[in-house]
């Protein structure tokens, strides 16, 4: 187990060392959970409730949160509460299990592949023909990797995971458990009979430190390539499909879906279980909430919610009226029974 001390913990968040209190700190927790031998975090005056009771040794508190100036807790004062937090993380997590340097005994690596330094493959994993490996990857168990994959330095690809022939993969590159890069893409026309499955010739790119999450899947292009973008992060069970172009940095969240041929710029946001429709462009820096579905273009740095998705602001207003439906019949059929009352009487 990894351990802190409360000053170390302030020289890594450039704090000043609490005073006369220099404990050991085991790990973090939430304020509600937190030990005495743990740390914690406040990011929101929703929790200072919690903050007044919590055991922990010391929190880390957002600039933002308005705290009582006779909380009389060891406290450090961040700008992002988050990012703090990561750093402490960091340094507390516990080792990841990895397998040891050189090629497992039961794994099986063509004769043509080239493995580089420092490289791991775990039990019973598969490496393919004509395969380069980068210095310092690491291979876990049961991982598949096919003919002609070009896969860069220190990546580190997790259990199950499967990796389809001619798939270029960049450095730094983390995929997790069960992902799988380079099925087929999803194309068929019917024939007027049956439908008829078009061939998918391309690949799958994936550029430097990004990272793609468990039992995601992204389908190679039917031709040329399906692109992802340096620095982006997939999380879990998400669909790309083929011929995607996904830009750098963006940020794309669990059950997201993109349809053929999309295309998100730089720093684009897909929220869980959203969906963009083939043939879309996200500009730079715009944002798709949670369960919407786009179906035209979005322009950069808009922000789009709704199915179909519209500017979130128009989304929201339309929300509200859709509330105010039954009331507003209701008033519409008193308004009706008034004027055929009037009409009766003018009869």
């Amino acid at each position: 187990m990894k351990t802190l001390t409360l000053s170390a913990v302030a020289a890594l968040l450039d704090q000043p060392a609490p005073a006369g209190d220099d404990r050991v700190i085991t790990g973090m927790a939430t304020l509600d959970e937190a030990a005495e031998s743990e740390i914690s975090f406040l990011g929101s005056d929703t929790y200072l409730p919690q903050f007044r009771a919590t055991r922990a040794a010391a929190v880390i508190v957002h600039r933002r949160v308005k705290l009582p100036p006779d909380h009389g807790r060891i406290v450090f004062v961040v700008d992002d509460a988050d990012l703090a937090t990561a750093q402490i993380l960091e340094r507390l997590a516990p080792p990841t299990p990895r397998p040891p340097t050189g090629v497992d005994p039961s794994a099986r690596v063509a004769p043509g592949a080239s493995i580089g330094q420092d490289v791991a493959v775990g039990f019973r994993a598969c490496v393919g023909e004509r395969t380069r490996i980068g210095r310092g990857t690491i291979i876990h168990a049961g991982v598949v990797i096919g003919d002609d994959v070009t896969i860069g330095e220190e990546c580190e690809i997790f259990p199950n995971a499967v990796i389809r022939e001619r798939i270029t993969i960049g450095n730094r590159v983390i995929i997790h458990a069960g992902a799988v890069l380079g099925t087929d893409g999803f194309g068929y026309r019917w024939d007027g009979s049956r439908h008829v499955k078009i061939p998918q010739i391309g690949t799958v790119i994936i550029e430097d430190d990004v990272e793609i999450g468990s039992c995601a899947c992204i389908d190679r292009a039917k031709f040329s390539a399906t692109r992802i973008g340096r620095g982006t992060k997939i999380d879990n069970l998400v669909q790309i499909g083929h011929n995607c172009q996904v830009g750098p940095h963006c940020i794309i969240v669990g059950q997201a879906g993109l349809a053929g041929s999309a295309r998100l710029g730089t720093g684009v946001v897909l929220g869980g279980q959203s969906a963009v429709r083939d043939h879309i462009t996200m500009g730079d820096g715009s944002m798709l909430a949670a369960c919407s579905g786009v179906m035209e273009d979005v322009p950069p740095k808009t922000i789009v919610s709704g199915l179909p998705a519209l500017p979130h602001r128009q989304s929201l207003r339309e929300q509200g009226a859709l509330r105010r439906l039954p009331e507003l019949i209701v008033q519409v059929r008193k308004i009706e029974e008034e004027i055929a009352r009037l009409k009766g009487e003018k009869a």
